[in-house]
């Protein structure tokens, strides 16, 4: 009696971090709701199938844990197969990769900027022509900076704003240009954005490899994890006395151990394929 009130307290637990966990991670409502149903009130106003999916997920994995805890009769599956479940897919999934965005947004405005220059206008004015066209990415930094420009900023003034908001290396390159284009009075401006838009391409170019080459020990660890995974269930289900030793307490905190040092060894690898940081040519004077 008291192994099956402690096997109902640990799903209890693991279902209400799992289900806290689904809740943080839920986008906003979209739009109001007419149901009255219990389930579509928690789950259609938290932001539709996205989140009805996440409920799913939590339910499924809480479940898991329950059937792999009642099978083998190891307690610390209760928690341990729903932070498994959530925490994969984070762990393995492709970490937004921010200067690439960036960077082709950037090569869409400055190609923008070029269009706009031989046509007679200064380089506030094709600013201002150019918000109407801008990537969403730098359309809200776009507006402010228009907003500073009609509040009798100057144009260097609102460009290095722009550049501390922004804040990328790429993005430095393109406003001292600008800025310094904007002092000689739009002078060559339009041969310094055509040189950086070509620049840009090439960056692109070589950031799309890289990303490319990064993608692949991604794929091959979730592979091996995925292999993994079947074949210790596997093993679990039909060799049952080779495990002995971890249902021991000892042999939990083990497990409990392993688990975790083989998702560190994750976090570890998904650190080493993130981009390094690079320094910024424009800086705010402290």
């Amino acid at each position: 009696m008291t192994g099956f009130l402690a096997a109902v307290c640990g799903m209890v637990l693991a279902g209400g971090v799992v289900l806290v966990i689904a809740g943080f991670n839920s986008p906003p409502a979209q739009h109001p709701t007419s149901s009255t149903g219990l389930w579509k009130k928690l789950v259609d106003g938290r932001g539709g199938a996205a989140v009805r999916r996440r409920w799913w997920q939590a339910l499924l994995a809480v479940a898991a844990g329950l059937v792999a805890a009642a099978l083998t009769g190891w307690p610390l599956l209760l928690v341990l197969v729903p932070a498994v479940a959530f925490g994969l897919p984070l762990v393995l999934a492709a970490p937004a990769n921010r200067d690439l965005e960036l960077l082709e947004a950037l090569d869409r405005w400055v190609r923008t900027l070029g269009s706009l220059l031989p046509t007679g206008r200064s380089i506030t004015d094709a600013i201002r022509v150019s918000v109407r066209q801008a990537p969403a990415v730098l359309a809200p930094h776009l507006r402010l900076l228009t907003a500073r420009l009609d509040d009798r900023w100057t144009v260097q003034q609102a460009l290095f704003a722009l550049a501390d908001e922004v804040d990328s290396p790429d993005a430095d390159a393109v406003l001292a240009s600008l800025a310094l284009a904007s002092q000689r009075g739009g002078t060559g401006a339009s041969a310094v954005l055509a040189a950086l838009a070509d620049n840009i391409q090439d960056r692109l170019h070589a950031l799309r490899e890289i990303e490319t080459e990064r993608a692949k020990p991604r794929i091959v660890v979730r592979q091996v994890t995925v292999v993994t995974a079947a074949v210790l269930g596997l093993a679990l289900l039909f060799g049952g006395s080779f495990f002995a030793p971890y249902a021991t307490p000892l042999g939990q905190v083990v497990l409990a151990a392993l688990v975790a040092t083989y998702l560190g060894s994750l976090l570890f690898l998904r650190r080493l394929t993130l981009p390094r940081p690079r320094q910024r040519i424009l800086r705010r004077a402290s």
